[in-house]
């Protein structure tokens, strides 16, 4: 682990560590396209999403700043600023992080949903039951919005998917989807990743749906027994109420079915590596354009266009400059002004093929420039000089967080290893959340890595992030975060493509 003491020259100045079909296509040309149009300002254009295999859904140009500007109204300077953010992208990557985000085939969710069976039979369970969300979408890639545009309903669309016994004698899946009767072609029409039509339990707008799901032929057996189902964490209580009192015997996500989502396959790592890897370079290539006066909205106005311009869809951006970044999360104006010794700290993240990134950099300026001697260094003001050591301090919280991230470790561990430490650099106090969270589908998804979680044991192929913070009130706030994957054996792999290096090189 790199020593946040002073040896010779700082961790900053060079001794830290380094480190899913023709719709398919359509994206793949989309992004081809976005590497050939003027870099300025276009119209929006949003990729085709196909029925079989995750997209990006994401748009390609925007012509909306954080304050609802209409083009003409965009000021020059941010244009500019746009511009050379765009160029820089391109320049320094050539998108080539894009290379590893294969498309996902229909093989992959039939294999998916054949884990979730086996689970299931370990468990003793009869059935899974989600309704559209995340884990819909991991199983069978419609989304919430991909299935109720206008707003979630209260007519319930239900996956069931239930454990059999295949040719082979192999825990195969089963599933089954309850529609309103008037839904089920718009059902069928999704196109969903399944090698047979998918079939159907159909309700009149007049009927039970919970009763008629009891009394289908997929629950034939349970004439005067309950089915024992699992719900997703996502199901709506209602739902989960309506199940249970009309016969089934309903418990909550946990056990073999939770674990499932956990670890990922190659082809989710590497449009995990893609799209993490693709966002730190968005913020790297950003930075450099950066210019006094901006504001905190307009950086993440022109990062976010930046990530769009690769393909990628944000979905948040957290920019906070100095003692805004005292609150982990934000929640000011976004009108501070960035300053010649202004800490920078930007927390984003962005889906590409369904799949999230979820990074932080805290960096200076590049206005402000490095000190190159040992006598610029001593020359610095004393704020400049605590950031720099706060920085050293939370990049070697990282490392010790990075170095506990092995196989049967525990989740508490890796938190513990980071906030160890803090605590002994005398900061304790401000390192105020977890070091980090599974991540995939969702940015936030289980396991968590806090100092409480002593049960759950680290295997090869989760991924997580690993965030350490300490954020000095009324001053300002440091945060470094990667996505980490944990290998059979040695050091984690780190999906971000590369460590921050130093407040100068993040």
């Amino acid at each position: 682990m790199a020593s946040s003491k002073y040896q010779g020259l700082p961790q900053w100045q060079g001794n830290s560590e380094t480190q899913r079909s023709s719709k398919f296509k359509r994206t793949l040309v989309a992004i081809w396209l976005a590497t050939l149009i003027p870099l300025a300002f276009w119209q929006p254009w949003t990729s085709i999403s196909t029925n079989w295999s995750i997209t990006s859904k994401a748009t390609v140009g925007c012509d909306i700043s954080s304050k609802g500007l209409p083009l003409k109204d965009i000021p020059r300077h941010l244009k500019q600023f746009q511009k050379c953010s765009i160029q820089n992208l391109r320049k320094d990557t050539g998108l080539k992080f894009l290379e590893t985000a294969k498309p996902l085939p229909v093989s992959e969710f039939v294999t998916r949903r054949d884990r979730l069976a086996e689970a299931l039979h370990e468990d003793g369970l009869e059935a899974f039951m989600v309704e559209p969300g995340y884990t819909f979408e991991y199983f069978a890639n419609v989304s919430q919005p991909d299935w109720e545009v206008w707003e979630p309903e209260e007519r319930p669309f239900v996956m069931v998917v239930r454990p059999e016994k295949g040719e082979d004698g192999k825990i195969v899946s089963n599933t089954t989807f309850l529609v309103p009767s008037f839904e089920a072609e718009r059902a069928r029409l999704l196109k969903m990743p399944f090698e047979k039509e998918i079939s159907v339990v159909t309700y009149e707008e007049h009927w039970n749906p919970y009763a008629t799901l009891l009394s289908s032929p997929i629950f034939a057996s349970h004439k005067k027994t309950s089915p024992k189902v699992m719900v997703d964490e996502e199901m709506r209580d209602f739902i989960s109420r309506g199940l249970s009192i009309n016969g089934f015997d309903v418990h909550g996500l946990g056990g073999a079915v939770e674990r499932v989502r956990q670890t990922k396959s190659d082809a989710e790592v590497g449009i995990l590596r893609a799209v993490n890897t693709g966002t730190v370079e968005s913020v790297r290539a950003m930075r450099k354009c950066l210019t006094p006066g901006l504001t905190e909205d307009e950086v993440m106005w022109v990062l976010d266009n930046t990530m769009r311009s690769a393909g990628m869809d944000p979905f948040f951006d957290i920019v906070l400059f100095d003692e805004n970044a005292a609150n982990p999360h934000g929640g000011t104006d976004g009108d501070k002004v960035l300053e010649r010794e202004t800490m920078v700290l930007i927390d984003v993240g962005a889906h590409l093929y369904g799949y999230s990134s979820d990074i932080c950099r805290s960096f200076f300026p590049p206005f402000f420039k490095k000190p190159e001697s040992e006598a610029e260094v001593t020359a610095l003001s004393e704020d400049v000089k605590e950031k720099l050591k706060v920085w050293d301090i939370v990049l070697d919280a990282q490392t010790a967080s990075i170095h506990a991230l092995h196989e049967n470790g525990t989740c508490a561990n890796v938190d513990l290893a980071a906030r160890g430490v803090i605590e002994d650099a005398g900061y304790g106090g401000a390192f105020t959340h977890r070091v980090g969270h599974g991540i995939g589908i969702k940015a936030h998804e289980s396991p968590y890595l806090n100092k409480g979680n002593t049960q759950t044991l680290l295997k090869a192929g989760m991924t997580f992030t690993s965030e350490p913070g300490i954020y000095l009130v009324d001053k300002f706030g440091v945060r470094h975060e990667d996505i980490l994957l944990v290998k059979e054996d040695g050091l984690p792999d780190i999906l971000t493509g590369v460590r921050a290096k130093g407040p100068w090189d993040p």
